[in-house]
């Protein structure tokens, strides 16, 4: 089976945090947080901003394209060729928080770009559920 040209790919990575909703929307929403656990930043959770993550490799050309309090944040993730999108679903569960990323836009040619995504977000994650962890 071939997938054409113009089909895309998804990276999708979720996990039961046991933390609140408003816990992890801090620490997906705050600069000084955001760069502990992903890439230093400009970040704001306007629709609109445009800002830069960055990384020793590299950086991200970033826009906010939605933001839902506690339940969902969306934006643009631009580097190197790859034009996608990153969002953040929040779900309230028994014991904590149901959160889901989803990285859109990857093209057929991109494997590298698709592979790495898929191992960088594994350790992103990591991140972010250790500073979750030692944040009050």
């Amino acid at each position: 089976m071939t997938l054409s040209a113009t089909e895309t790919r998804t990276v999708t990575v979720e996990r039961e945090i046991a933390f609140p909703p408003e816990k992890i929307w801090r620490a997906l929403t705050q600069p000084h947080l955001i760069a502990e656990w992903l890439m230093k930043n400009d970040f704001a959770p306007v629709v609109g901003h445009g800002f830069t993550l960055s990384g020793d490799w590299g950086s991200v050309a970033c826009e906010v394209l939605e933001v839902e309090p506690n339940r969902s944040l969306s934006y643009s993730w631009g580097a190197m060729g790859l034009e996608s999108t990153v969002t953040w679903t929040l779900s309230p569960t028994g014991k904590g928080t149901l959160l889901r990323m989803d990285q859109a836009g990857f093209r057929q040619d991109q494997e590298q770009a698709y592979q790495g995504a898929k191992f960088g977000w594994k350790k992103f994650f990591a991140n972010l559920e250790e500073l979750l962890a030692r944040a009050d």
